[in-house]
């Protein structure tokens, strides 16, 4: 897949709930996810596996209550995504609205990079 189909099959999973099968699919075994602030476990999760980690603790952390997912916006081998959630920590009640924009980078057919940007 080229990097227009890449992005646009996951944001079709991302609206489509299917999160979990894209990163068996789109992710290279190796990729690296980096988030803009340290939630305690370091801000780089290396490889599927530890991607995937992430988004289990945040299913188990959180419930979406409800979300948007931007067009994708391809830029040579990257493309980004603009992500809005209003989710419930699952711990304290607590509603949050968040937005994010999620800068994916492609090689030989695999997402090998992302890197998340936050809102203040």
């Amino acid at each position: 897949m080229d990097v227009r189909e890449i992005a646009n099959e996951l944001v079709d999973g991302c609206r489509n709930e299917r999160e979990a099968e894209n990163l068996d699919r789109l992710y290279a075994a190796d990729a690296v996810s980096v988030e803009a602030i340290d939630f305690g476990e370091g801000r780089e999760a290396h490889g599927v596996d530890a991607i995937r980690a992430k988004h289990d603790y945040w299913n188990s952390a959180f419930e979406v209550l409800d979300s948007k997912t931007s067009d994708p916006m391809p830029h040579g081998d990257r493309f980004a995504v603009i992500f809005e959630v209003r989710a419930k920590n699952r711990a304290t009640g607590e509603v949050s609205d968040m937005r994010e924009v999620g800068l994916f980078q492609v090689a030989d057919g695999k997402i090998v990079r992302e890197e998340f940007f936050y809102g203040e």
